[in-house]
């Protein structure tokens, strides 16, 4: 018999009874019932019951060591008795009857419990991650991913995609984040910067003639964390095709992502294909450009209708309305409450009325309009006796931000949001430059190397503001997985961009020199697309902070608590690398 375990504690079924097996695992729980020891066996592979009769060594042993402890049992399979079966458990049919016992590795005092989901402080799970992730949801979660990756690879395979790995050490990039700096030690006071995304590099495969790429890649951002964004490090499923327009990208990932949330599921629908809604109009219409479908609301303008009504808190500001049917019965609590959510999203407050029979008006808002107000404020907002108007006012982008958080949660507490369901979509038409408020400078607003629509004649004879862009966006209940674009392919075409952003074109040469000489020596057209891996398992797995998906996650303020990173460096190694500190000063008392 193998040193270790002849069948692992998941395997073993009602045809098994009689088997002398081994089995190696961690002491899961225990309970003692008169003497009579019943132990739950844990490994990778699932739970089965152990017992140990009074008198024999096999309970001495097992009745002093501390869960969690690892162990080696030999013993008999014995069918429990019908009215102890588990249901729950494959294994539930079944129980071993120890006869020896090895202790394998003993475990000390545990910092909290393995065998539940008892709350414990984020910060403690970190710093014992490696117990953290035996338990069940932590341990289905890491193989969800495991499995989601494999199927990945497996997928883009089978459409005709070759896996390619790029560099990690490379020249920093525009990505819109900080790089992660590496000192060079042979070239002293130059860094490497780790790849933000393969982006560059993935374009020059292109160039290179191999059509259809993909990777699972490690990108790195120095960045703040977010619920859905992990500090430091993430894996995206990098793609990048030739010879292809927009719509050849959406119908790869359509397939893949339907493909993958279908098998991974659990029987929520998702919706296919994927509607394609314009970014200015995902910001009208549900406030925001990454809008979750599942809420069954819409956003309108009314800005026009209060422009030259009484209400002077709403004259010349941006006035958005969120219609909300069937609310007749509604107590004035839900009004009283989502003016309270409104508020923690930095509102002032949320004003609103509700339409009665005849299209009367009634609410705080009500008597600031006119008949003709009243009548052209229903047919706008399409509504019904019954139905609650509320408004938001402000600057576009201010209103735009809390009316779109209101309208999903209006459709959650009013019953028009969809449970259980995949609502896909794409954002498209982003504007390829924006105006940075802080300077006025025009900037790039989404990927720098982008084909705008139009090309060089849009980008030579349009107000840069107006200028749209080939880029998408991919949307999944409310979070972006992933950002894409047609590519620049044109040098004329990145010298003019790159113009209207501010970069010289000596500076274009420096930063993007290898990109340039690419594009001179024949690059077809091409495009892509990458799509998070860690937001899809968050996704699939129901969970609503991304770092429940991550085997060994930084915390909230980009540290490992488990292996103490990031850590000091003693003066020698700084001295080889060419590198002296300069650190911030203390702060003074006062």
């Amino acid at each position: 018999m193998h040193r270790y375990r002849s069948h692992t504690c998941g395997e073993l079924r009602a045809a098994d009874v009689d088997t002398e097996v081994r089995l190696s695992g961690w002491l899961h729980n225990r309970r003692d019932l008169g003497g009579i020891l019943f132990i739950d066996l844990r490994d990778h592979y699932g739970l089965v019951q152990l017992v140990a009769r009074p008198g024999t060594p096999a309970n001495e042993i097992l009745g002093s060591l501390s869960k969690e402890t690892v162990v080696r049992v030999d013993g008999r399979v014995s069918a429990r008795g019908a009215e102890n079966v588990n249901p729950e458990l494959p294994t539930g049919e079944v129980e071993i009857e120890v006869a020896e016992v090895e202790v394998l590795g003993e475990a000390g005092a545990l910092p909290f419990t393995v065998n539940t989901e008892d709350g414990v402080n984020e910060e403690r799970r970190l710093e014992y991650r490696f117990l953290d992730l035996r338990r069940e949801r932590m341990h289905r979660n890491i193989m969800l991913r495991s499995q989601v990756i494999a199927y990945l690879r497996r997928e883009m395979t089978a459409l005709g995609f070759h896996d390619m790995a790029t560099p990690i050490l490379s020249a920093t990039s525009p990505e819109g984040a900080r790089d992660f700096l590496v000192p060079s030690r042979m070239h002293p006071g130059k860094f490497y910067a780790l790849p933000q995304a393969p982006q560059q590099f993935k374009q020059l495969l292109m160039i290179a003639g191999f059509d259809r790429y993909f990777q699972i890649a490690p990108c790195f951002r120095d960045e703040d964390a977010r619920a859905d964004r992990s500090p430091g490090e993430f894996y995206q499923l990098d793609v990048e095709m030739s010879f292809v327009e927009q719509e050849d990208v959406f119908r790869v990932i359509e397939k893949v992502m339907t493909d993958l949330f279908t098998e991974f599921g659990q029987g929520r629908e998702v919706t296919s294909p994927f509607p394609r809604i314009p970014f200015r109009e995902a910001l009208l219409k549900y406030g925001s450009d990454k809008p979750d479908l599942r809420a069954k609301l819409e956003l309108t303008d009314v800005s026009h209708i209060f422009a030259d009504s009484g209400f002077k808190a709403f004259a010349g500001k941006h006035v958005r309305a969120l219609a909300v049917p069937d609310t007749a019965d509604r107590p004035r609590k839900f009004f009283d409450q989502l003016g309270e959510f409104a508020v923690e999203q930095g509102a002032k407050g949320l004003a609103w009325v509700r339409i009665g029979e005849d299209n009367a008006l009634t609410g705080p808002v009500a008597k600031f309009l006119t008949e003709d107000d009243v009548a052209r404020l229903v047919a706008e907002v399409d509504g019904r006796p019954g139905t609650a108007v509320f408004f938001g006012a402000g600057e576009f982008d201010e209103v735009s931000k809390i009316m779109g958080a209101v309208r999903v949660e209006a459709a959650r507490r009013a019953g028009h949001f969809e449970e259980n369901v995949f609502r896909f979509c794409w954002i498209v038409d982003f504007p390829m430059f924006e105006r940075n408020e802080d300077t006025g400078a025009i900037e790039f607003s989404h990927n720098p190397f982008s084909m705008p629509q139009g090309g060089l004649e849009a980008l030579r004879g349009k107000d840069p503001l107006d200028v749209l862009a080939w880029q998408y966006d991919i949307v999944c209940n409310g979070v972006e997985l992933s950002s894409g674009a047609i590519r620049n392919h044109e040098p004329e075409v990145m010298y003019e961009a790159f113009g209207i952003a501010g970069y010289s074109p000596e500076e274009v040469e420096r930063e993007f020199g290898g990109m340039l000489r690419a594009f001179s020596f024949g690059a077809p057209p091409h495009g892509g697309i990458a799509p998070g891996v860690d937001r899809i398992v968050m996704l699939l797995a129901d969970e609503p902070n991304i770092r429940e998906t991550i085997a060994f996650p930084l915390n909230g303020n980009a540290q490992d608590l488990l292996m103490g990173a990031p850590t000091e460096v003693e003066e020698a190694r700084l001295r080889e690398l060419h590198i002296s500190l300069r650190k911030p000063q203390a702060k003074q008392e006062r």
